[in-house]
């Protein structure tokens, strides 16, 4: 069984309706969080969680990419991609609400003692109509290791 070293929550909104915020093909960041590692012993394994609702009120289906990377900047490092497809409505066009979770894992990641993670999330270029985030939108997770 494992020890827990640290968790930490990141909660960008916590009501549905909260937000309104178009989705692009430019990665949207959603949550931020640090990690205390450095008393971590054999096997470092951080397991994370994300939330992000949207609204969309297009016909035909939508992929949305939500991305966790260890690490900020340039030198970050990609450990999880996860894509779904928002909901086609049909040709009504009517307004239809989803929730996309995922759940992940980075197993023996380098351990400078401390660890920063995000979470971004994003379509694919040349969509006409993009899904909105409306919240709620989540990320969370915890290290442990033997």
């Amino acid at each position: 069984m494992g020890i827990l070293l640290d968790e930490q929550i990141s909660q960008n909104i916590s009501t549905s309706g909260g937000i309104s915020i178009p989705l692009t093909s430019t990665p949207a960041l959603f949550g931020t969080l640090g990690l205390n590692t450095a008393d971590a012993g054999a096997n470092l394994r951080v397991q994370f969680s994300a939330t992000v609702s949207l609204a969309s009120i297009v016909s035909v289906l939508t992929p949305v990419t939500i991305t966790i990377f260890r690490g900020v900047g340039p030198d970050a490092v990609l450990v999880y991609s996860a894509t779904q497809s928002a909901p086609a409505v049909g040709l009504l066009e009517v307004l239809a609400n989803s929730v996309m979770t995922i759940t992940g894992a980075d197993f023996q990641p380098p351990n400078p003692g401390f660890l920063v993670y995000q979470a971004f999330v994003s379509i694919p270029s040349g969509i006409a109509v993009a899904p909105t985030r409306i919240g709620p939108e989540s990320f969370n997770a915890a290290a442990y290791s033997d």
